[in-house]
């Protein structure tokens, strides 16, 4: 019999620490009733009524907390953001856009062709090459 009231005791105990610990670090957004103080008045003075009461009455629950959104998710916060960003955008867009029409343009450049390879052998830098010569100096041939 003893030894079931000292487990009972243990038991008693580490629940009424552990409601204090768990009553002290909730925010007080979190407590229902009364202030964060009394609960813990009411915890440490009535340990396991305390206790039961806490988890009970006192303890809010986490769908009354309000629910956080990440800065993509607020509507808010992305409305205030639209305008400037869609502005960056479309300046983002204009600068390529103009980038890319004198990549273009410098592409169609007549004064920017090279003398393509002739079909005599030349390299294209006025040495005369091998071309499609073996190593026999056979052209075509395969060996």
């Amino acid at each position: 019999m003893a030894r079931l009231l000292l487990i009972l005791a243990l038991v008693a105990t580490a629940f009424w620490v552990y409601t204090i610990v768990d009553c002290a670090v909730q925010p007080a957004t979190r407590h229902r009733g009364v202030s964060k103080p009394a609960w813990l008045v009411i915890v440490i003075l009535l340990p396991v009524l305390g206790g039961i009461l806490w988890f009970i009455v006192g303890r809010g629950r986490t769908s009354q907390q309000a629910a956080r959104r990440a800065p993509d998710d607020d509507p808010e916060f992305l409305g205030g953001l639209s305008a400037h960003a869609r502005a960056d955008q479309d300046e983002r867009i204009r600068r390529l856009e103009e980038e890319l029409a004198q990549l273009d343009s410098e592409a169609d450049d007549p004064r920017d062709t090279r003398p393509a390879p002739e079909a005599d052998g030349d390299d294209g830098d006025g040495t005369p090459g091998k071309g499609d010569d073996d190593t026999r100096g056979q052209r075509g041939a395969v060996g």
